[in-house]
């Protein structure tokens, strides 16, 4: 097959990456952190460099105990992500919530707070990163490092069959393909050094599931009413979807999708449900998740 002239070999991909590498390979080959947890590690890393510029090249000097106690904060703000897991509980193992040597590293104050009251946004990022970056570029060092791994025996997985990396999926980012064999047609656009990967958004990213009380029937214009007015801001909501009952019955709930997954953050404010009251009428909101 042929490739385009911009196509990425994997020893370019690898040399652009060469610090993330490192990195990787110190937390699963010489700390020996579980691989699927790295994985998310080195995710939350590269989307906070959007916002805390070199966090990687500062960490790539560090000593070991440093590094792996970044890891450790790191780990906490993933769990933060997990509504199953008691917040409380989290923010008892650290100061006042805060993450001492990251906020270091960046020379800002970074709190697992910050994390779950952008649980959804911060979510949306790390997803977009382990599957964009760390899928592509820790192939090799995970088929080092996974159980049963046989660096002879790997040059012969079928190509087209993912890496079994226990862990995944997870219950917050879902599944993740790692493909054994380096994928010869991937092209960034603009090139590997213009190449920047936006967040990826889908519908049910930036979607919400509402409630409303039996006999108090909500419109759709309410709905678009009220959340203009919470969030500040027209055309906030895209679209909302009111369940679908006969013209004589009252719907009890709705998804809404709305332009951003920061406004979902915003209406929920870290908390898994939020209420609402208008024309006297209550509506519940929280997180649309699909179940199929």
């Amino acid at each position: 097959m042929s490739t385009s002239t911009n196509s990425v070999t994997e020893e370019q991909l690898h040399a652009f990456y060469r610090i993330d590498r490192e990195i990787f390979s110190r937390l699963v080959v010489s700390f020996m952190r579980d691989p699927a947890e790295s994985l998310m590690v080195m995710a939350l890393w590269q989307w906070l460099e959007k916002d805390y510029r070199n966090i990687l090249v500062k960490m790539s000097g560090l000593a070991d105990n440093i590094v792996n106690g970044l890891a450790d904060e790191a780990v906490l703000c993933l769990r933060c992500l997990d509504h199953t897991t008691s917040n409380s509980s989290l923010l008892c193992l650290v100061p006042n919530g805060g993450m001492i040597l990251t906020s270091t590293l960046t020379q800002k104050e970074i709190t697992l707070h910050m994390f779950i009251q952008n649980r959804y946004t911060t979510i949306c990022g790390v997803k977009n990163f382990l599957t964009n970056v760390c899928a592509r570029i820790f192939t090799d060092i995970l088929q080092r490092v996974l159980p049963g791994a046989n660096p002879i025996l790997s040059q012969f997985i079928h190509p087209q069959q993912p890496l079994v990396i226990p862990g995944f999926p997870h219950p917050v980012f879902g599944a993740l393909n790692v493909m054994p064999k380096f994928v010869t047609d991937f092209t960034p656009t603009g090139g590997l050094w213009g190449w920047s990967p936006s967040i990826e958004l889908s519908v049910d990213d930036k979607t919400m599931f509402l409630t409303f009380s039996r006999g108090f029937h909500v419109s759709v214009e309410e709905v678009k009413q009220l959340f203009s007015n919470v969030l500040g801001m027209e055309r906030c909501v895209e679209d909302v979807d009111m369940e679908n009952v006969p013209s004589d019955e009252q719907p009890l709930y709705a998804k809404m999708v709305l332009s951003s997954v920061k406004l979902v953050d915003k209406i929920l404010k870290g908390n898994r449900v939020a209420k609402f009251r208008i024309n006297g009428k209550h509506i519940w909101a929280r997180k649309y998740e699909r179940r199929d």
